[in-house]
């Protein structure tokens, strides 16, 4: 098939580079404008961006797809090269622009199979803009990739094809997304082998079990240890690599990146450390206790506990800050 690809991070590269391995066409991409990262802060092609450069794919960036928004010669620019492009179909996973309905309406025009996003979770559950972090947070067993049929909600389409992936006590954000990036990749490739053939089903979603998978925000990052141990841990996990669980000594911000949940419970202030070993260094949370295994000082590295109490010597008795309560919306 000749494909239109709507994609920005390493998440929408992997399924890219697999159907371009498949055989079909990539007539053109879509990616968001570069941004400015590293210490430098230059601009940085997208990896989507980079894929499509290695391999001699033309590329459009507009800042906007609404014609009568901000950027109206960017929408209309892209409307010409999305006709130009005369594909079958367009494959959307984390593009991160919101597609408008010129969009979905001229790539179902003339019998074309409109856009298919690849979701990483098993929708209902989970629409929104982190569904991988969301359902490590609150300690979802599975998740998934949904295959969907877009149309103007958000992420309210059919669905076309759905698989289930389990989630292990090992799995952060950042091991679960490799998982669910690879397994998307598959799928939509599969997808469009299923449509060339007339074989796609579409399903509408239930109404039943719909949550949203709300965008991870940088003030979820300090450690509340009014919290029980379990639901820490979770969110260390789930905050593993962006933005990093984090927990305050001293006036010092430590980066948590690994933690576990400890037998037994002691009677201690909230944050209090009661114990310090080379295995981890427990605190004491909401009825149970939290023991920290990964830890990363600023401007350090991430160190295990063993190697970061060598530099950063803790005492039984200390206690990590309480963060402030959110603020009222």
């Amino acid at each position: 098939m000749r494909v239109i690809f709507a994609g920005t991070p390493e998440f929408a590269r992997v399924a890219l580079e697999r159907l371009h391995a498949a055989g079909h066409t990539i007539a053109l991409v879509l990616s968001q404008p570069d941004r400015p990262a590293g210490r430098g802060m230059k601009l940085q092609a997208s990896a989507v961006k980079q894929f499509a450069l290695d391999h001699a794919i033309p590329v459009a960036q507009p800042r906007s797809l609404r014609l009568d928004g901000k950027f109206p010669e960017d929408a209309a620019a892209a409307r010409q090269a999305i006709a130009d492009a005369q594909a079958d179909v367009m494959v959307v996973a984390a593009y991160g622009l919101i597609l408008p309905q010129w969009v979905l309406d001229d790539m179902v025009a003339g019998g074309k199979l409109g856009c298919l996003n690849i979701h990483g979770s098993l929708l209902p559950r989970w629409r929104g803009a982190a569904p991988i972090h969301r359902a490590i947070e609150v300690g979802d067993a599975e998740t998934g990739v949904t295959i969907m049929q877009m149309d103007v909600g958000l992420d309210t389409g059919d669905m076309l094809l759905k698989q289930a992936l389990p989630i292990l006590d090992t799995d952060t954000t950042a091991t679960l997304h490799d998982k669910v990036a690879d397994l998307g990749a598959a799928m939509v490739v599969q997808a469009l082998d299923l449509a060339a053939r007339g074989a796609l089903q579409p399903v509408k979603q239930p109404e039943a079990g719909v949550t949203y998978a709300h965008k991870i925000e940088k003030h979820e990052a300090p450690i509340d240890w009014r919290l029980d141990a379990a639901t820490i841990v979770r969110r260390v996990r789930a905050f593993n690599p962006f933005p990093g669980a984090s927990a305050v000594l001293n006036g010092e911000t430590i980066k948590v990146w690994g933690a576990q949940v400890a037998q037994g419970t002691q009677a201690a202030d909230f944050g209090q450390i009661l114990a310090v070993a080379p295995e981890g260094i427990a605190v004491a949370a909401m009825n149970s206790i939290a023991v920290l295994t990964e830890l990363q000082r600023p401007g350090g590295k991430r160190l295990p506990a063993a190697e970061f109490l060598r530099g950063c010597p803790l005492q039984v008795g200390q206690r990590f800050e309480l963060p402030a309560p959110p603020e009222a919306p």
